[in-house]
């Protein structure tokens, strides 16, 4: 809903704006120029929907026995390259965000779990006609892939 989205957009960004003014080291920041970005997140509110994803780290069952789930970093990265995918395939675009330090904040805000963390926040919608994306070289296969045969 559209209160809810506010509230997520002035979460993040009271916190982007902290990163960008004090935690970013000036290269950080140099290297962000390229992608125009800035602590003003309006895709948050402009987005039809926004996920956020949150890892789950562990459960604890009715019983109250604590079941770790193992390798849930790479589960959830996984799970969302799929979502990102099937996203893609119908039509619908987003921006990968991971807003940095207001995890907790977004936690409370939606009434989840202490032990839950943000992973991803995902505005999604129908590409705006305004969009522009920057023109980022790519790396070549041969810079991140090996071939054995």
């Amino acid at each position: 809903d559209g209160e809810t989205k506010e509230a997520i957009r002035e979460l993040v960004e009271e916190e982007e704006q902290v990163n960008y003014e004090k935690r970013m080291g000036k290269k950080w920041l140099s290297d962000l120029q390229p992608m125009r970005t800035t602590y003003k997140k309006e895709y948050i509110t402009a987005a039809p929907a926004v996920i956020l994803v949150f890892k789950v780290p562990f459960h604890d069952d009715e019983a109250g026995v604590r079941h770790n789930h193992w390798y849930y970093e790479a589960s959830v990265s996984i799970s969302v390259g799929i979502l990102l995918c099937a996203l893609n395939n119908i039509g619908l675009v987003t921006v990968t965000s991971t807003p940095m330090n207001c995890g907790p904040a977004l936690r409370r805000l939606l009434g989840r779990p202490d032990h839950e963390k943000l992973a991803y926040l995902l505005p999604v919608g129908y590409p705006s006609d305004k969009a522009t994306v920057p023109d980022l070289k790519r790396k070549t296969l041969s810079d991140i892939c090996t071939v054995h045969e």
